[in-house]
């Protein structure tokens, strides 16, 4: 288990659907890696440690390779809860919270999520560990950190340490608009193939960023706008992404200090220029981290906490 290309350990991202495994050495690099559907939905039939141990066991990890894990199989509905932790929170606080799976041959830890307490109450899970890679090496970092998904989240960073965040049920309400409103016969199947160039995104982003704007008292005019005016699939699914992305950047724009206009865009493919243009015309300046670099990375920060710092080694 030392740098010279042997597995240190190994490190899982268990989604909801998706299901993403690592075999990595003691630098953080990636030797072997797995993915699947065996997210927490297959996996609370399956059995998730059934799961785990096949994925293992395919890559040839070693009986006692120890597992760091983060995603849903630390929910309520997983394997084991990992409570959340209150924030502030740095990633000490947060390792130390970790829940460990008991009557298992090797060392499984689940890293536990954030909650925010008080008169905004708001919970994360998964997104902990993206930042955990964000800010590895970069002590007492403070900034925004946008983190774009079905519920997207902006967090905020002081001196290394989760202080706020808000959540933003972007990505599932466009799904739901696409998929079960009256706005599926003017969107179709041009709903997953919204491009950040294509005209329509951009009217839709403006439309979102101007004052007064009001999102339900828009929506519809997406169908109207197809049976009066023949407007195309494709243009109804761009102008339908602008105007929710730009919905949620406009207000992450107004809660936004004034001398905050950087963001760290975590995110990757389409969802990254999706956004970073959106951003852009909100008056943000986008620093893009890769969404599974940023994950791959925080499960090695995890690791270093938990097994491999020098204050573990020498005790």
């Amino acid at each position: 288990m030392s740098r010279d290309g042997k597995p240190a350990f190994a490190g899982a991202d268990w989604g909801t659907s998706r299901f993403r495994l690592w075999l990595m050495d003691r630098a953080g690099q990636v030797l072997a890696e797995r993915r699947s559907d065996d997210g927490l939905d297959a996996s609370r039939t399956i059995g998730f440690s059934q799961v785990l141990e096949s994925h293992l066991a395919a890559l040839g990890a070693p009986a006692n390779l120890p597992v760091v894990v983060c995603g849903m199989a630390g929910s309520r509905q997983g394997w084991v809860e990992a409570s959340y932790v209150d924030i502030p929170a740095d990633p000490a606080t947060i390792l130390a919270a970790s829940a460990r799976i008991i009557d298992t041959k090797r060392d499984i830890r689940i890293v536990p999520g954030l909650a925010q307490q008080g008169a905004q109450p708001n919970v994360m899970r998964g997104e902990e560990t993206q930042l955990f890679g964000l800010v590895h090496g970069r002590p007492g970092f403070s900034g925004l950190v946008a983190m774009p998904g079905t519920h997207s989240k902006w967090v905020y960073l002081e001196g290394g340490k989760v202080s706020r965040f808000s959540t933003y049920l972007t990505g599932e309400l466009y799904a739901l608009l696409c998929g079960q409103s009256i706005l599926r016969h003017s969107i179709g199947a041009a709903a997953q193939s919204v491009d950040a160039d294509h005209p329509g995104f951009a009217a839709g982003l403006m439309q979102a960023l101007a004052p007064g704007f009001s999102l339900l008292g828009t929506l519809f005019e997406l169908r109207a706008a197809m049976l009066l005016n023949g407007q195309s699939e494709a243009e109804a699914a761009a102008r339908l992404s602008g105007m929710v992305i730009g919905s949620e950047a406009a207000d992450a724009r107004a809660k936004a200090p004034a001398d905050i206009r950087t963001v760290q865009l975590v995110a990757s493919g389409r969802m990254e220029r999706l956004y970073r243009k959106a951003l852009g015309a909100a008056g943000f300046d986008c620093e893009t981290v890769d969404a599974e670099d940023a994950v791959r990375k925080g499960l090695h920060a995890a690791a270093t906490g938990l097994w491999f710092s020098s204050r573990k080694e020498t005790a």
